[in-house]
């Protein structure tokens, strides 16, 4: 059974830069149409559940297709609960057909269609392998990174050198003041002072991935906006934040948008992390402040992104930090967070040219650059460069050690 996709996106929601906007009527109707269908499926009631489906498709297919996008998730995962409540009372035929119509409109979880525990009579059919085996291409996320190309360290496109906000900067020097940060970092080593702000932005800002962020998207103005409105921010919003908070505190940081491979380009879920940099360990850490979570090696070594998806790919140990969770009330297990959610985030990874206050805050002349490491394997691996309107500039490149460069 898979829990129904409006669920995932208020929990991991960070469509195209974590910003969606979803039909709140419908919005309403679709939580309320999720807990029938769950209550269905733990009473193995299939008329019930094919009642509530019908009536979930009618109001669905009766959406433009703009309204329609942020709720096909649902859809694709009634078809699959759907699947997985005959297979319980032993149809193999309706959950067969049911399980083709989920893959059919977007269900691609490879994974967890084979760990399943719903399933596992269905998977000694014939039949059964025949829709799931070419699924593995595109759904099974950690066999996706190992079976991807490397990258090509002798990349000599041209992309344009990092930089960092330094600490005297007027606006981080206020963001430093305004929020008595040397108090919120401590007198401890730099690890530890950088771990002690992650805990601070994510106790201090809710994680509301359905919602997108204010438009004027600086640290000082979204706190500030987050306490009056009480609201929160996507992924995005609270890894900038995270991002111009260490920079007023002299730390180096970029903000990482990990993104999916999406040969089928259905899936427009990414996150947002911050990569920082520890000048004892001269290297950079992973560092997540929605998920206030961080990655170890066995020896308990705080890791890179770059170490961790290596260590994916070469099946080595990786420890998940004890107090992980999503906004204080739900633990995240090592399994979950790593192995599926971020393993399929792991294949593109962007940030910024410049690392400093106020990038993305619109303005008139105003444009943001970014830097795109791509697998030598990915399907568009073209244009050198390309723009996204007048304010965004973005540049690809297969060059893992200019992408990772210290600074």
């Amino acid at each position: 059974m898979k829990q129904l996709f409006c669920l995932l996106l208020t929990l991991f929601g960070t469509i195209a830069y974590g910003q969606i906007k979803m039909n709140q009527d419908f919005l309403k109707f679709a939580i309320i149409q999720d807990s029938l269908f769950i209550d269905a499926y733990k009473r193995h009631d299939v008329k019930s559940f094919n009642m509530q489906l019908t009536a979930f498709e009618a109001k669905y297919n009766a959406l433009s297709e703009t309204d329609k996008k942020p709720f096909s998730g649902n859809l694709t995962n009634a078809y699959y609960n759907l699947c997985c409540t005959y297979a319980l009372i032993d149809n193999n035929k309706m959950a067969l057909a049911f399980l083709k119509k989920s893959i059919a409109t977007g269900y691609f979880d490879y994974t967890h269609i084979m760990a399943d525990a719903d399933l596992v009579k269905l998977r000694n059919l014939k039949e059964f392998k025949a829709v799931v085996d070419p699924l593995r291409r595109i759904g099974d996320f950690v066999y996706i990174l190992k079976n991807a190309e490397k990258y090509n360290v002798n990349d000599n496109r041209v992309i344009p050198p990092f930089s960092y906000q330094t600490v005297d900067n007027p606006n981080l020097v206020a963001l430093r003041k305004a929020f008595n940060l040397d108090s919120i970092t401590g007198n401890a080593n730099e690890v530890s002072r950088i771990i002690n702000l992650m805990h601070w932005v994510h106790d201090l800002i809710p994680h509301e991935g359905n919602n997108g962020n204010p438009v004027v998207k600086n640290a000082l103005s979204m706190i500030m906006e987050c306490k009056r409105d009480h609201r929160g921010l996507n992924c995005r919003g609270m890894a900038t934040v995270l991002n111009e908070c260490l920079l007023s505190m002299g730390i180096k940081s970029r903000f990482i948008t990990c993104l999916p491979k999406d040969s089928l380009k259905i899936d427009n879920d990414c996150h947002v992390i911050n990569m920082v940099y520890a000048p004892s360990m001269k290297k950079w850490l992973w560092i997540d402040p929605t998920f206030n979570a961080y990655v170890m090696n066995e020896k308990g070594d705080l890791l890179s992104i770059e170490e961790v998806r290596e260590r994916m790919i070469n099946d080595k140990p990786l420890i998940l930090n004890p107090d992980a969770n999503w906004n204080r009330h739900q633990s995240q297990t090592k399994e979950e967070y790593l192995y599926h959610y971020m393993a399929k985030n792991l294949y593109i990874l962007e940030c910024p040219v410049n690392s400093e206050y106020n990038l993305e805050t619109k303005e008139p002349g105003k444009v943001a650059s970014y830097i795109r490491l791509l697998p030598l394997d990915y399907f568009d691996q073209s244009p050198d460069k390309f723009e996204l309107g007048t304010t965004i500039v973005k540049y690809n490149t297969n060059n893992s050690a200019s992408f990772w460069q210290k600074p």
